[in-house]
């Protein structure tokens, strides 16, 4: 079977280390710079966008929260829940005119 053109596949680790490093930084994915060999922004992007599909990163989140919680060293007591996620709705009730 011939082989596919193209460039070679990064790694899965350091795919999600250009993920991470576009979301902490919060640059543009177009700007993720290529000295640091994360392949390119669109690539990063991509799998961002399959791995959310496939569900990733809830069990990512609960492969990670199993081992603390198990051993009761999980303390939830000052927890925060980010909203930042859902969608804000148009055409929400109107408050009187701005003055």
């Amino acid at each position: 079977m011939p082989e596919k053109g193209g460039r070679p596949r990064i790694d899965d680790r350091t795919t999600f280390q250009g993920i991470l490093f576009v979301l902490h930084t919060g640059i543009q994915w177009k700007f993720l710079p290529q000295e640091l060999r994360f392949g390119s922004g669109m690539t990063c992007w991509r799998w961002l966008r399959d791995w959310h599909e496939a569900d990733v990163w809830t069990r990512l989140q609960q492969v990670l929260l199993a081992t603390p919680r198990g051993a009761d060293q999980l303390d939830c007591s000052r927890s925060v829940v980010d909203a930042f996620h859902v969608r804000a709705m148009r055409g929400g009730p109107k408050q009187g005119r701005a003055r």
